[in-house]
């Protein structure tokens, strides 16, 4: 209803009021959280020491000082266990307690938001670049891009990461210089924590796997992968609110792939592909450029990557059979936009420049999925992740 239409209504009817005043409690009581947290992993250096966070408020698009949560050494990428008590991040380090590869730290949050290290395991392969928690809370998964690989870290009661119980290492190439080797960039679990997607750029597959929480194991599915065309170089995934359909964002081709998904089987089936540019651009890889994050609405309706080089957000409509279709190539306002991403509420996007040392705010519409940028700009050094926990 138009607000103005609306007071003048209830100038003249104290029921109407009444009933509008009842209507609006109902609906705070229903609504979700709009106080958040949000935790920063970057690359360690002069400008950053660690996780950083600040407050969030999604009803009025305020936002708080930064300040340092806890020091790491290059933590890019983050995720939280489900109770929201603890934090996991990946180090991209060469060993840890003397073991060769990269490491996951877990971090038990405290009531102010600072971060207090747990315990600290090697990933077994070299450059860890993401983390993700089942959904049990029972196993902390990570993608080890030097190592091609992907591993199953178990998790305590306490929230503690223990030694890794699952292990695969992945074999092959594709045609590209680039991928002369497997390069596991992500791994995401499928909504009923039955399966793990690890995008590998190296191979032009998304490698599907058998998750046991429980054990900490990982065993190939059958169907044990999804290809897409040689070149793509995959690198992120994210599945559609509905659970029907999934999204792969290519790093070397530019493009976003769109799948069905059979939740029985595990099962992805490519739907089409579309290219992340606007057509002016053209089609395939381009110098310099490159593709990195995909997320997508809440809502479901819209679809989001961001275009590193070209340094901008494409936003895609959703269908109801799933494809996507390109409507904004919105100017990211920072400087190499690894990763971005909306707020719980979807009202609100956040682009996090690996080049500029900044992070940009911007409003989304709902009811086109656009974004407008605001003025809110913060300082955070090399941001490369961006993760919301809701203030309770």
């Amino acid at each position: 209803m138009n607000r103005h239409r609306f007071l003048k209504l209830a100038s003249t009817s104290t029921l109407a009021a009444a009933l509008g005043s009842s209507l609006a409690t109902a609906a705070d009581k229903t609504a979700g959280p709009t106080q958040f947290r949000a935790y920063v992993g970057t690359y360690t250096g002069k400008k950053s020491q660690g996780i950083y966070m600040f407050t969030f408020n999604a009803a009025t698009g305020e936002v708080g000082k930064p300040e340092l949560a806890g020091e790491a050494v290059n933590p890019s990428f983050l995720a939280f266990h489900p109770n929201g008590k603890s934090l996991y991040a990946v180090g991209e380090v060469n060993d840890v307690a003397g073991k060769k590869g990269g490491g996951v730290s877990a971090f038990a949050i405290q009531p102010d938001g600072k971060l207090k290290l747990l315990s600290q395991h090697s990933t077994v392969g070299a450059g860890p670049c993401f983390v993700t928690v089942d959904k049990s809370g029972k196993v902390a998964l990570a993608a080890n891009y030097g190592g091609g690989s992907v591993v199953a870290l178990p998790i305590r009661p306490d929230g503690s990461v223990g030694e890794h119980t699952g292990f695969v290492q992945h074999e092959g190439k594709s045609v590209t210089k680039r991928q002369s080797q497997p390069n596991a960039h992500s791994v995401n679990v499928s909504p009923d924590n039955r399966f793990a997607f690890v995008a590998d750029l190296g191979l032009d597959k998304v490698l599907i796997y058998k998750l046991d929480p429980a054990k900490g194991t990982l065993t190939p599915n059958d169907p044990p992968f999804a290809a897409v065309a040689p070149g793509s170089g995959p690198r992120h995934f994210a599945f559609h609110p509905s659970g029907k359909f999934a999204y792969l964002i290519n790093e070397i081709n530019l493009t976003m792939t769109a799948f069905s998904y059979d939740a029985a089987k595990g099962a992805l089936k490519e739907m089409h592909t579309v290219s992340t540019l606007p057509a002016a651009d053209g089609p395939g890889p381009k110098p310099g450029w490159s593709t990195a994050e995909v997320v997508a609405h809440p809502n479901g309706k819209f679809l989001y990557g961001s275009n590193r080089g070209h340094d901008t957000i494409a936003v895609f409509s959703v269908a109801d059979d799933g494809k996507i279709t390109l409507v904004q190539n919105a100017p990211a306002e920072v400087k190499t936009p690894r990763n971005f991403n909306l707020d719980p509420t979807g009202k609100w996007l956040f682009t996090e420049g690996q080049g500029s040392d900044t992070i940009a705010l911007f409003k989304v519409d709902q009811a086109t999925g656009k974004l407008t940028a605001t003025d809110t700009r913060l300082e955070i050094g090399t941001p490369v992740c961006l993760k919301f926990l809701a203030v309770k």
